[in-house]
């Protein structure tokens, strides 16, 4: 384990001692301690909230004034065939300048400049705390199923009246260097099962079958050619994409019963879930075939439009790295779909993204103190001294 000391927080070393905690969702192994014991060391107040197998906590410094959250997860996706990366996943080997271990990225990198930028700014500010707010949501199930994680912390947040008023999550957002790339939404998600069905028999006797492979192929090719709109200045087309098929086994001689298949559509603000069901049944309808149509809202589109927090960021980004950041709405779904519900202005900023989920997922030494700086000078931006 890296040698880490408490007193002076370095991004470098914090986050090589997170990554090195192999806290592959649900489990943590150690690694929210060090975040905990750090920001506990800096004067927060912190409540573990356990829920279910996952671990959670909120930090806050402070009770007066604008209350801005850093927000993250301290989960990571498992390393796979280890066989294929060039050191062990969980070792956070230190080499050329780089990083490399699961989480380097997603987001481990991230939390370590989220403390360390804490701290330096608190130690310019030793007073900080009379007048003003700053917090910390960090969850451990935001690559697993995202039930037992930010979504009943921020239950349990609304159950003591606790308000968040500006959030950063500090996914990696940036898509080739540092800083070209903010997220100021995402978009919705649903993931659908459809269900077609027919009627089974030999292959032999057509005229006693009814077969739903035969069915379902227009129908299919209907559902995967639908426009739903041309996107707008946030978001990008809506999108519908199968991800699986299925019907039938092993036997050849066999016409199968049903047809099942998986949908994804990641959808903008234009829509609800509803709206999508709908024109999904419409066509299914107009068919004529017998179906079963089931529809999961996996999380729903939001955008933070402008505002104080977005030019904020964006001004701070391009006052540190020199770029001017392009705001976007593309990518996967974060945690941020929930945040966003319940505070006033959510925007994502973070590291390159490139590596992440990947073998040898790693991170340069140089873009932690970069994003680091980025960090304390958004707090200094945001919470500028008074008199």
């Amino acid at each position: 384990m890296t040698v880490y000391s408490p007193e002076m927080v370095d991004p470098v070393a914090l986050a090589r001692a997170l990554i090195q905690a192999p806290s592959v969702t649900p489990m943590d192994h150690g690694c929210q301690d060090l975040l905990i014991r750090h920001l506990e060391d800096l004067g927060f107040t912190v409540h573990r909230l356990r829920f279910g197998h996952v671990e959670n906590f909120y930090a806050r410094l402070g009770s007066k004034g604008r209350n801005f959250t850093f927000a993250g997860h301290t989960d990571v996706v498992g390393a796979g065939d280890t066989s294929r990366w060039s050191s062990d996943p969980f070792a956070a080997t230190l080499e050329e300048g780089y990083i490399t271990g699961r989480g380097a990225v997603d987001m481990k990198g991230g939390l370590a400049c989220m403390v360390a930028a804490t701290a330096r700014f608190l130690a310019a500010r030793p007073h900080f705390a009379q007048q003003h707010s700053l917090s910390f949501l960090i969850t451990g199930d935001e690559e697993g199923d995202a039930l037992d994680g930010t979504l009943k912390v921020l239950q349990w947040l609304e159950s003591q009246q606790e308000k968040m008023d500006y959030c950063l999550v500090g996914e990696p957002t940036s898509a080739a260097q540092l800083g070209d790339c903010i997220k100021n939404g995402r978009r919705g998600s649903v993931n659908g099962r459809l269900t077609i069905r027919g009627v089974q028999g030999h292959v032999a006797y057509p005229h006693l079958v009814d077969n739903p492979i035969h069915r379902a192929a227009p129908v299919l090719a209907a559902i995967s050619s639908m426009t739903f709109d041309q996107g707008d200045r946030f978001f990008q087309p809506t999108s519908l994409q199968f991800t699986a098929v299925q019907s039938g086994g092993s036997a050849t001689n066999v016409v199968p019963g049903e047809l099942t298949a998986g949908f994804n559509i990641r959808f903008s603000a234009m829509h609800t879930p509803e709206s999508l069901e709908a024109r999904i049944r419409q066509v299914l309808d107009g068919a004529e075939v017998d179906y079963d149509l089931q529809m999961m809202t996996s999380g729903l589109p939001f955008i933070t439009e402008g505002g104080p927090l977005v030019e904020a960021v964006k001004a701070t980004v391009a006052q540190v790295t020199g770029l001017e950041p392009q705001l976007s709405t593309g990518g996967g779904t974060s945690d941020a779909r929930f945040i966003s519900r319940h505070c006033v202005q959510t925007v994502e900023f973070g590291l390159v993204g490139s590596t992440m989920h990947k073998v040898d997922e790693r991170v340069p030494v140089a873009d932690l103190e970069v994003l680091t700086e980025v960090y304390r000078r958004l707090l200094e931006r945001l919470y500028p001294p008074q008199g």
